[in-house]
């Protein structure tokens, strides 16, 4: 677990400062946990949301400073962690607070099938972006804008993901930094959205 990892365009050796853009860019995790904390205003599924997304900006630091197998599994286990509590708050928030335990296995369940046809962890996470507003647009819940955004911001960042070993030769700091700054906020638009749902 502690083997050197070099999976990225920007890494150039192993120690701290071998990703400086990919670790800095980490910071908008941050940004977006403490403006979902202070949109919370003391509500408890804000605050749940807000330290979610500060563990994915403590392990996705740890993972690019660190470059070790431990860190990238911590890594994933943090981003799918925020995903499955999303899942459930958001069918807890739409649809049913009865049923909303059903999501988080449903949920795993799409990301397990889809990264094993090759689409990696988080094409599971757009597909379910996809779901979630043309649910509510077919509900006529104004808020499947909001998913809709995100959606698009999300196809975005992951297509940066994707390129990022392809422009090694053209750009050497690569792309993957420019997936933290744009998930950042992609963590934040859906974050936000539950907690102005969850306002009374």
């Amino acid at each position: 677990m502690t083997d050197y990892v070099d999976g990225y365009c920007e890494r150039i050796g192993p120690g701290l400062w071998g990703e400086p853009l990919n670790s800095l860019s980490n910071f908008t995790f941050l940004v977006a946990a403490i403006l979902v904390w202070r949109l919370a205003n003391g509500g408890r599924v804000g605050r749940v949301l807000a330290a979610l997304i500060g563990l994915v900006f403590v392990a996705s630091t740890a993972f690019h400073l660190l470059a070790t197998r431990w860190a990238a599994v911590a890594d994933s286990v943090a981003i799918l962690g925020f995903v499955l509590v999303y899942a459930v708050l958001f069918a807890r928030t739409f649809w049913s607070r009865r049923h909303a335990w059903v999501a988080a296995p449903v949920f795993l369940a799409l990301t397990l099938v889809t990264a094993l046809l090759g689409g990696g962890l988080y094409l599971g996470a757009l597909i379910g972006l996809a779901v979630f507003a043309a649910a509510l647009a077919f509900a006529r819940d104004a808020y499947w804008t909001h998913f809709a955004v995100a959606g698009a911001v999300f196809a975005l960042s992951l297509s940066l993901r994707a390129l990022d070993r392809d422009v090694c030769d053209y750009v050497p700091a690569g792309t993957h930094f420019l997936w933290h700054l744009l998930n950042g906020l992609v963590l934040y638009l859906v974050s936000r959205t539950i907690v102005l749902k969850n306002r009374p």
